[in-house]
């Protein structure tokens, strides 16, 4: 026994080396050279220096290191964080199948977490409101709504059932010491679930945080059994307040990836909406409060709206008549929390490190794990059912051959223990194992009444029994696959009857906002002192816009901006067009004939509009100082026209005046110089011909 303290002793001993060369690793590589120096005297800087290098290399990646494993992050082995481990422990301590007070199991978990009541209360609350581990009663809140749980001396709370199978078994837990060395407490416990992906986890340490997403109860043992049977599997998140997600971009949960999680919003009738299901990561007020603020800013138009949740969500959002309700449900989607976008981080704690993690590697690390859960306790209740049997074969050999009749003339306890020891000898060969001293104790505790009763028959029936046990947990050890594929079946037949999937899985349409926004807005131009705003209500009226819009405007001498629509703003003097832009219009093509300086060449060019960045300056002539723009259309369809072009008489010019398709043209980027179509001086641009459907703005001529 000696031997093995010492050799556990030298273990720790390694082990805090060890820790203590990765600490300086860390520290020399996150701060090879950091030296900072505090000055006591401003006068004389010399006079003290103290050096604060210790300070990062050891305090503060000590601290970050408690957090990250002893506060934020969850362990891979049982999907818990510290505290949450803690009050489970706690639980089952205080279990005799009746309620606890909450505050009484706060107060016990105080013992093994070193830290206050609120903290140990909240994540009792949190894990009790997952409806899994804890069987509440009382107010526990309602995570539909947002309201809080009432307090801990008021609610009560137990284990549940499912939580007794599969998060406890003592003689297979890993146990440690608590805090103040008083109390055994496990390091882990022997969870034979993937409860990390049922309920998932959030936190957030030192440098680092963790979002895993919580998955379907089913889909979970199902994607198990796949694992075991070498099947491919995926699992996706499903979630309490259900909904609707789109988890076409999830990642595996993993960094980078994200999930977009909708509202489940029906038409009731023509003016009133209802919505019966919110998106992950909100509650019926945070929801209430985002449509009103877009109702405020105009970006929706709604009547009223009513919340009329209670076990489940409804709110009605009655519209004003003449208002789309398909428009305005895609404008919920756009402006407020229907639509919701979540990003995973799968990261865990793996052997006192964090490491970054999928949710199928997860999955296979639990399942792995339960397999081993499961062959550990085989292991133990073989050992145990052989030990019952060795037991009961010698107490029937010790009986039927009245061994106990050989200790009747001895006196000392040596001399009793050499008797029956000698006695036994002549029946030992059916045994499997060699009879030790404490065999023989155990014989001589057996009262005179259970001897004077003893029923040979009965005793073989037992043997017989535990012979058949011992030979069922055999085959299950030879056939360890088959029985934990059974062992997740049978949770699933038992437990998993109402944990069907909640959150409706669907690829969303894209929906952009500038389609969607209410127009309740004017847009103005002042042309000439070159300003656009909503606040330019004395100037010339250009569209309807909203808060949300872009616009494009070109100027005379040959420069584009695209802008956020505003009050009043200055984008350059002479404007010769202005319009809302759409990023994703493709089909609006601008017809352009520019003068390349004050007295150059004439060039033609067909171009369309993308890939700008707002608010700068876009010089669509040849960046010629004193270049101007003759003529100029925007054409929503690429519509192309027929002009007259009438030059000035200069010289011997013999050719004045001809026809130019811009059909003839081909389309270019805004970039380019563009096509030559005169190098003489242009008196007049005329329009001659317009194709179907064309209306050219104006003739700038």
């Amino acid at each position: 026994m000696k031997d093995e303290e010492d050799e556990d002793i030298n273990d720790n001993l390694e082990e805090d080396d060890a820790q203590e060369e990765a600490q300086d690793e860390l520290a020399d590589a996150v701060s090879p050279a950091v030296e900072h120096h505090f000055y006591e005297n401003n006068e004389d800087e010399n006079d003290t220096i103290t050096k604060v290098t210790g300070m990062y290399k050891d305090w503060f990646l000590d601290y970050a290191s408690y957090v990250i494993l002893e506060r934020a992050v969850p362990a891979i082995e049982d999907g818990f964080k510290p505290v949450q481990r803690r009050i489970m422990h706690s639980l089952k301590e205080l279990d005799d199948g009746r309620y606890n007070k909450v505050a009484n199991v706060v107060g016990h978990t105080m013992q093994y977490h070193p830290h206050g009541d609120a903290s140990i209360g909240d994540a009792m609350v949190q894990i009790g409101q997952k409806e899994l581990l804890i069987d509440c009663q009382g107010n526990w809140g309602n995570i539909l709504t947002g309201d809080g749980a009432a307090a801990s001396r008021y609610i009560e709370a137990r284990l549940s059932k499912f939580a007794l199978e599969v998060l406890y078994s003592p003689k297979i837990t890993d146990w440690g010491v608590s805090y103040d060395g008083r109390r055994a407490e496990p390091n882990n416990l022997p969870v034979k679930f993937p409860l990390l992906l049922a309920q998932g986890a959030e936190g957030i340490a030192v440098g680092l945080s963790t979002k895993v997403l919580p998955h379907n109860f089913n889909e979970l043992i199902d994607a198990s059994i796949k694992i075991l049977k070498g099947k491919p599997f995926q699992i996706f998140p499903d979630f309490q307040t259900a909904g609707i997600a789109d988890i076409s971009n999830y990642n595996d949960g993993m960094r980078g990836g994200r999930v977009r999680v909708r509202a489940k919003i029906g038409q009731l009738d023509k003016n009133t909406l209802v919505i019966t299901q919110i998106p992950f990561s909100t509650n019926t007020t945070t929801l209430i409060d985002s449509i009103l603020k877009a109702n405020e800013k105009g970006k929706i138009k709604i009547k009223k709206i009513e919340d009329n949740t209670a076990a489940e969500v409804e709110i009605l959002i009655h519209l004003y008549p003449g208002v789309s309700p398909d428009k305005t449900i895609d404008a919920l989607f756009a402006f407020t929390a229907c639509e919701t976008s979540v990003a995973p981080l799968g990261c865990v704690i793996q052997d006192n490190k964090p490491l970054f993690v999928g949710v199928s590697h997860m999955l296979k690390i639990s399942t792995e794990r339960t397999v081993q859960l499961l062959k550990s306790e085989l292991d133990i209740q073989l050992s145990e059912l052989e030990e019952q049997w060795h037991f009961l074969s010698l107490e029937r050999i010790f009986i039927e051959n009245r061994i106990y009749r050989l200790i009747e003339e001895e006196t000392t306890k040596e001399g009793v223990i050499s008797a029956i020891d000698e006695g036994l000898k002549p029946f030992i060969k059916p045994l499997k194992r060699a009879i030790t001293e404490e065999d023989i104790l155990r014989l001589t505790e057996i009262k005179i009444m259970r001897i004077s009763k003893f029923d040979s028959n009965k005793a073989q029936d037992k043997i017989d029994a535990l012979e058949g046990d011992i030979e069922q947990v055999k085959y299950d050890l030879e056939h360890l696959t088959d029985f934990a594929i059974a062992y997740f079946t049978k949770l699933k037949d038992k437990y998993g009857k109402g944990r069907e999937r909640q959150t409706e899985l669907r690829i969303f349409d894209d929906i952009e906002a500038t389609k969607v926004v209410l127009r309740n807005t004017k847009l103005y131009v002042n042309r000439e002192e070159g300003f656009i705003g909503t606040g330019l209500k004395k100037d010339e009226y250009v569209t309807d816009c909203s808060d949300i819009d872009d616009v494009i405007v070109f100027l005379r001498d040959g420069n584009m901006m695209i802008s956020k629509v505003d009050d009043k703003k200055f984008v350059g003097k002479d404007i010769i067009h202005v319009a809302i832009f759409d990023k994703s219009d493709k089909r609006t093509i601008y017809n352009m004939i520019y003068r390349d300086g004050k007295s150059g060449p004439a060039y033609i060019k067909r171009f369309n509009v993308s890939g700008v960045t707002r608010d700068k300056l876009y010089d669509l002539t040849n960046e010629t100082k004193g270049s101007q723009i003759l003529y100029f259309t925007c054409n929503p369809n690429g519509e192309a026209e027929v002009i007259t072009v009438l030059l000035r008489q200069v010289g011997s010019i013999k050719k004045l005046k001809w026809d130019l398709d811009f059909a003839s043209i081909a389309i270019k980027g805004r970039a380019s110089k563009g096509n030559l179509v005169t190098k003489y001086p242009i008196k007049k641009l005329r329009l001659r011909k317009r194709n179907l459907d064309f209306v050219a703005e104006k003739n700038l001529v």
